[in-house]
């Protein structure tokens, strides 16, 4: 029976594996995180912590190696499937209750195998378990009459954006903040300045990159032509965010070098963004973190042809 200081381990473990979501092993950071979720709506306060939960369990269950479980890395995929599944297809539903569950044990496993293919090339698996198990639900849902309860489908033909470019001081600020709350597939902007409180928490120099991550991928967003609507309410600028902390501190050593390169890079997610989108698109499924995993994958891959950049890399 797990007594006490083992259930107390293992909140440890799932808090910590919803910090891990932006690259922080905090137990503090995972609660500020849960609490964020939770101000824009019980159930998905619930789904992420359930989800992390249940990712981190089914870890320890196949004899995941201990430090990564206990470090968190074994919990964030999860976490963000399960809200997928809660923010796509109707947190109240039993049907998505229970896809939520058997699709936060299928990422453990995805995420074994990912691990196993890109550490041959010395690679982070990142969120690339997540984009494909949740890319996989959101396409197949409308097929399966009680899972989707949405009516039609999502597929559909892109098109060229339209709206406004002209941006407010105001959108601007909104933009900024929900900046973060996208990387959970929020759109509310207090819940994003709630996130950022819990980095700031934890590692003030990693909230530091992440707001110039943030200005940079709003930057790139405007200079670009995005609509202003796009910028206000985070779609444009969530990866851009995670591509910055990847870039500086996580994977590659903090130098002025490096932050340069993470600007760079997460100003280019801003850019691959769109053509995400168009590509997904016709299918019905949904950009997720794919930007992000992209742009910093190659990012990663071509460091290590650059002295000025390369350092010991991390694990995720």
């Amino acid at each position: 029976m797990l007594g006490p200081p083992r259930l107390r381990g293992f909140a440890a473990q799932v808090l910590r594996g919803q910090a891990q979501v932006t690259f922080l092993p905090s137990a503090l950071a995972g609660a500020v995180f849960c609490l964020a979720l939770t101000a824009a709506g019980w159930e998905y306060g619930l789904y992420a912590l359930a989800g992390t939960a249940v990712g981190t369990a089914t870890a320890r269950l196949l004899g995941v190696d201990r430090e990564r479980v206990a470090s968190g890395l074994e919990g964030f995929n999860a976490c963000l499937t399960a809200l997928c599944c809660a923010v796509l297809l109707g947190a109240r539903h039993p049907s998505t209750a229970l896809l939520a569950l058997a699709g936060c044990v299928v990422v453990t496993v995805v995420t074994a195998a990912v691990v196993h293919l890109l550490g041959t090339w010395r690679l982070p698996s990142l969120t690339l378990p997540f984009c494909l198990v949740a890319g996989a639900v959101t396409i197949a849902a409308p097929g399966f009459r009680r899972v989707w309860h949405h009516g039609d489908g999502l597929a559909a033909l892109p098109g060229p954006a339209s709206g406004t470019t002209a941006v407010r001081p105001a959108e601007l600020a909104r933009g900024f903040f929900a900046d973060f709350a996208q990387i959970f597939l929020m759109p509310q902007w207090y819940v994003g300045a709630l996130l950022l409180l819990g980095l700031l928490l934890a590692d003030r120099r990693a909230a530091g990159v992440a707001c110039l991550g943030s200005a940079a991928g709003i930057a790139t967003a405007w200079a670009l032509g995005t609509p202003a609507a796009r910028i206000a309410d985070g779609t444009s600028g969530y990866n851009s965010v995670l591509v910055a902390l990847a870039l500086c501190g996580v994977f590659l050593p903090v130098r002025t070098a490096t932050l340069a390169y993470a600007l760079l890079g997460a100003g280019t997610a801003t850019a691959v963004g769109p053509a995400v989108s168009a590509l997904f698109a016709p299918s019905g499924g949904h950009t997720f973190t794919w930007p992000f995993v992209l742009t910093t994958l190659v990012f990663l891959a071509a460091a290590k042809s650059f002295p000025r950049l390369a350092g010991s890399p991390g694990q995720a």
